[in-house]
């Protein structure tokens, strides 16, 4: 990202299109980790009309869908590393003992040269905090990439102009040996046209390392400027590397290119930045993102910037609480902090909208809910069908509150919203800021329409549907929530089976599958928890297990999702929904459950 070219004129991306995948503000620096059924996604974050790389923080996002990304904010910043003075620029994260690790390159106030500090956060989305107090190296140059390999060596690669890598040790902030520099030569990194005589090869910066197959990538920035995206492969993770070809061609208004490429959900993605955004350039960049196909010998295919984006791997379920922050298209508006947790959207106008893409409404929906908040006298929530001036379902008054982060929760009737659609919330009302939307949700026309079998299932209402299975305790609290205000939390259990559970007998039909999505954070420890439905016919109990296992901890929220097909034999008389883990009896809260 250190490459400097004159500022390319902005090219606008269309209202209804994908890519980039953020609209909110300017990205840079892709750098994706698939995580417990999603991929994070951490980027740069240029200020707004920079005329240089001005960078203060780094942002996350995520998405299970690879189309609709929930804004995390800010986790971190400059101000997490005392000893940094400016530019928060590219890094990229891991995941090992429990923890996620952030590798960033900033300047160091005391030498006024790059080096590369370490966050480490519990929570995949922060926040991070400084891991060392210090720089974890220092030798001038930029790009951190992490990678570990299947034998858990892990290895830290950087630099530009050169390239370099060190073994870090198993606590993942400190390294054995001292920095190796990588023979920069022709044959393993392409030949720059030109009479260069410092610098012979195609690579530049950014480089992201990774196996597959039991072959090494290094895919990377290459020549300056414009740059592209070329790539090289080795037989080990040091080397030797044989320049392979062009991942990306020099393409889009950014000068500037950077790569992450991870595989996800049976798919391989490829991420870049340019300056697709209104007000883009080299220096107010976007990430975007492809899906692509290896070829049959490993090769990575050469590939071009869209405006589409890779396809959406699932539907969104309306009929949960769904953050007003997860967006696939914006316009027009931000988002910041919420005081009940997480992010809203804000600063919104009159006519701004955001999509969100393809909301599996199935047989109906009869009302939206909206969690809303306004210093201001309000505004309304129109809900669009199709494009931001499709058919209308219905319209929500959100009124003044008192505050911006003063919230109330509104409802309107709705029609016509069947099947699977875009969804677009356009905002109306007077001039300047009308309200701030911290989430929203749909109900049913019907529960054996695909509506949710829980009562009270994002927990508002506190215990009210939920008691203990077996022993423990049940309490509504409001410290730790993953959205809304409110979430259950179970003790004194005595047995890994006690957990929150929910009696559905009457509310199932046979011969069905159903889908089941929760949220869980435990109180303590990191045991393994899954959803499970109890079911006693003819005197005869039986067990479904609705999702896989999956390890929670203290540190942030994990989805457990999943279907399973629902039968018995007989009459039914007892059917228990509930939540437990595999082994244990440490605590854990729930938040955001489904079961439909």
């Amino acid at each position: 990202m250190l490459c400097a070219l004159a500022l390319v004129p902005a090219v606008a991306g269309p209202a209804r299109a994908d890519n980039p995948i953020v609209q909110t503000v300017y990205t840079a620096d892709p750098a994706p980790l698939v995580h417990n059924g999603r991929v994070y996604l951490y980027t740069g974050h240029d200020e707004d009309a920079s005329t240089w790389f001005t960078m203060r923080d780094w942002r996350a996002y995520s998405s299970a869908d690879m189309v609709n990304w929930t804004d995390h904010g800010s986790p971190m910043s400059l101000a997490t590393f005392s000893w940094a003075s400016k530019d928060a620029w590219a890094g990229q994260v891991t995941h090992r003992n429990g923890k996620f690790y952030w590798y960033v390159p900033v300047v160091n106030r005391a030498t006024g040269r790059m080096a590369i500090g370490v966050g480490v956060s519990n929570s995949p989305t922060g926040p991070f905090t400084d891991a060392l107090g210090r720089p974890l190296v220092e030798n001038g140059e930029i790009d951190p990439s992490v990678f570990i390999d299947d034998d858990g060596q892990a290895y830290l690669y950087w630099g530009n102009p050169n390239l370099w890598y060190v073994r870090l040790n198993a606590d993942m902030i400190s390294y054995s040996g001292g920095p190796t520099q990588i023979p920069l030569t022709t044959a393993g990194f392409g030949a720059r046209p030109g009479n260069v005589a410092n610098r012979p090869t195609l690579y530049e910066e950014g480089p992201w390392v990774y196996k597959r197959n039991g072959l090494y990538y290094n895919v990377f920035a290459a020549q300056c400027c414009s740059e592209f995206i070329g790539y090289s492969t080795a037989p080990g993770p040091t080397g030797p590397w044989t320049y392979r070809g062009t991942v990306m061609p020099a393409q889009g208004s950014s000068f500037t290119n950077h790569a992450g490429i991870v595989d996800f959900n049976g798919n391989s993605y490829f991420f870049y930045h340019n300056g697709a955004l209104p007000g883009g350039g080299g220096f107010t960049r976007s990430v975007a993102v492809e899906r692509f196909t290896y070829r049959a010998d490993g090769t990575i295919p050469t590939m071009s910037m869209t405006t589409a984006g890779p396809p959406q791997i699932a539907p969104v379920d309306p009929f949960v609480r769904q953050e007003a922050e997860t967006i696939a298209w914006a316009s027009g508006v931000e988002t910041e902090p919420s005081s009940e947790g997480g992010m809203n959207v804000a600063n919104i106008e009159n006519r701004d909208h955001i999509k969100v893409k393809g909301v599996a409404f199935g047989s109906g929906a009869t009302s939206f809910t909206a969690r809303v908040a306004s210093a201001t006298s309000g505004g309304r929530i129109e809900v669009r069908l199709g494009s931001p001036t499709g058919t209308l379902a219905g319209t929500c008054t959100a009124p003044g509150t008192g505050g911006w982060q003063s919230w109330t929760t509104v409802s309107c009737g709705v029609s016509g919203a069947t099947g699977t659609q875009d969804l677009y919330l356009v905002f109306t009302g007077g001039s300047g800021f009308l309200f701030n939307v911290n989430w929203w949700q749909f109900t049913s026309t019907s529960t054996g329409g695909g509506g949710n079998v829980l009562t009270n299932p994002g927990l508002e209402d506190g215990t009210t549907g939920w008691q203990p299975r077996g022993s423990g305790t049940l309490a509504a609290g409001t410290g730790v929530v993953r959205s809304g205000t409110r979430a259950l939390t179970v003790t004194g259990r005595t047995g890994a089976w006690n957990g929150p559970g929910q009696d559905v007998t009457s509310r199932l039909t046979n011969g069905k599958a159903y889908t089941t999505e929760v949220w869980v954070r435990s109180t303590s420890g990191t045991p393994s928890a899954k959803a499970t439905l109890a079911l006693t016919a003819n005197g005869t109990t039986s067990y479904v297990q609705l999702t896989p296992a999956a390890t929670v901890n203290t540190g942030g929220w994990t989805l457990l999702s999943g279907t399973a097909n629902v039968s018995w034999t007989g009459t039914l008389s007892q059917a228990t929904f509930f939540v437990e883990t595999m082994a244990g009896t440490d605590g854990f809260t729930i938040d955001d459950a489904s079961f439909r």
